[in-house]
């Protein structure tokens, strides 16, 4: 597969979202983003007339489309598409992470949530968009596999919900259990979701 180059503008969106999932916002500042991304410092105010805040808010809405553009991938890896396959998938992506390289990471989304949902309301709503940006695909997976339209949305919410609770528990103890837990637990509710036909 072919890696696209990104360019300094892209890099710098995509390492403040490396460092804003690792440290939060308050403790990622504009010459870590440069200097993570390769970049001349001199480009930040040039890419970003608005400063960190605009930053923050691409970094934000640059994670809700790479969770929301996961899901084909998860669903692509599953030889039958289920909501608890397509569950497990995603909670997989963060057992994986922890297992090989700690639990140092976090969702940049929920830590800008966390960091200024009170302090900025651009970058409250930025994360508002980015979990609607996340929310979309796999309410219309879940729709794709049978469940009814109505309760889709609701479901994924749930999915959503419990994913971002279970990496805070499981980077606090140091341990994939809550993950693991909820992807067990919630498997055959969402299962049973699934309209049969008769």
């Amino acid at each position: 597969m072919a890696v696209v180059e990104r360019g300094p503008r892209e890099r710098m969106v995509f390492s403040a979202a490396q460092l804003i999932r690792r440290d939060g916002v308050a403790s990622t500042g504009m010459r870590e983003v440069a200097a993570h991304a390769g970049a001349p410092r001199g480009s930040l105010q040039h890419y970003f007339p608005g400063g960190k805040e605009q930053l923050v808010n691409e970094a934000v809405a640059w994670a809700g489309r790479y969770a929301g553009n996961r899901v084909a991938r998860f669903l692509a890896a599953l030889p039958e598409p289920t909501p608890s396959g397509l569950f497990g998938e995603m909670v997989r992506q963060w057992t994986d992470e922890y297992e090989a390289a700690g639990f140092a990471g976090g969702c940049p989304v929920a830590a800008a949530t966390v960091d200024c949902a009170e302090s900025s309301a651009s970058t409250r709503e930025a994360a508002a968009a980015a979990f609607t940006t996340w929310t979309g695909p796999v309410t219309r997976a879940l729709a794709d596999m049978g469940v009814p339209e109505q309760r889709a949305g609701a479901l994924a919410t749930l999915m959503i919900s419990a994913l971002e609770g279970a990496i805070l528990m499981a980077r606090a103890e140091r341990d994939t259990s809550p993950l693991t837990t909820v992807a067990r637990e919630l498997g055959p509710l969402l299962d049973a979701a699934v309209s049969k036909k008769g």
